[in-house]
């Protein structure tokens, strides 16, 4: 399995754009698809840089409701019209960032274009679907723990004002192929522990790999407090069996903090850069 990082936030392959966003790429036995497309066209740019042919591509996964997994999606589109592409049906919602008091506008939209909703090629789903014995998407019902701090300033505007996100919207590709079992995510929004507590619920076992933000980014420096949470929830991915790759919302001050728990079964994979996956 060959997956190609498309976009994200760091500098990676040479001649490969660089943006706060994220967009995969991957090859499997019977697909060829995309998960997200980033803030802009860029990610589109990069595949034309890494020798990748958009046309082939039969699956696009819409991960969650927001503008930088999802600004990529109409002028890919223009690109190929005929791939499938997969999003809850809550991923079209009135997602916003509270950036503070002191910002104008305080409240920033950051949900997706609306037109992507009404694209023929979009199917909109309710929950977990299977899409072949290869491809399966997941959702989460229910969360044990709760979510990372880092997620108190994404709400969702309402007819009564804003309240907290749940993360409905969120999905994840799960890829099978012969005993491997692969976790694709966006940002992990729903809180990286609780996805891997849903996913062994579903499956009866950890994945082996999980490619995925950790959404744990701050834009201003951490507390102890939230320093202790990051070193916490990268202790508790040591429990499992797992090789974790990561990028983008993780941050890489919060990345550095995680590397030095779980050392080899983490990873970082900037813009442009691939993973290869033998079986």
């Amino acid at each position: 399995m060959r997956i190609v990082n498309l976009i994200e936030d760091t500098k990676g392959e040479s001649g490969c754009s660089f943006e706060h966003g994220l967009s995969f790429y991957a090859e499997t036995r019977k697909h060829r698809l995309l998960v997200d497309l980033g803030p802009s066209e860029a990610a589109l740019s990069n595949a034309r840089v890494k020798g990748i042919d958009l046309k082939t591509v039969d699956t696009v996964i819409l991960s969650h409701g927001h503008y930088d997994h999802s600004g990529g999606i109409i002028p890919f589109t223009k690109i190929n019209d005929k791939a499938l592409i997969y999003m809850q049906a809550s991923a079209g919602g009135d997602y916003y960032a509270d950036d503070g008091e002191d910002a104008s506008p305080r409240f920033r939209y950051i949900g997706i274009d609306k037109d992507i909703a009404s694209l023929p090629q979009i199917r909109s789903l309710s929950g977990d679907t299977v899409i072949d014995d290869e491809l399966e998407l997941m959702t989460i019902g229910s969360r044990r723990r709760d979510l990372p701090s880092s997620n108190k300033r994404l709400l969702i505007k309402t007819g009564n004002g804003f309240i907290r996100d749940t993360f409905a919207h969120e999905q994840f590709a799960v890829i099978r192929q012969d005993d491997m079992t692969v976790l694709l995510s966006g940002c992990a929004h729903n809180g990286i522990l609780n996805i891997l507590d849903a996913f062994t619920d579903r499956y009866g076992k950890a994945p082996d790999i999980v490619v995925s933000g950790f959404h744990l980014m701050k834009r201003s420096a951490y507390t102890g407090g939230e320093i202790k949470e990051i070193e916490d929830i990268a202790r508790e991915l040591k429990r499992y069996p797992t090789r974790f790759i990561t990028c983008h919302c993780t941050g890489v001050e919060a990345y550095k903090i995680m590397k030095s728990i779980l050392g080899d079964a983490l990873r970082y994979v900037h813009s442009g850069e691939e993973i290869t996956i033998s079986y």
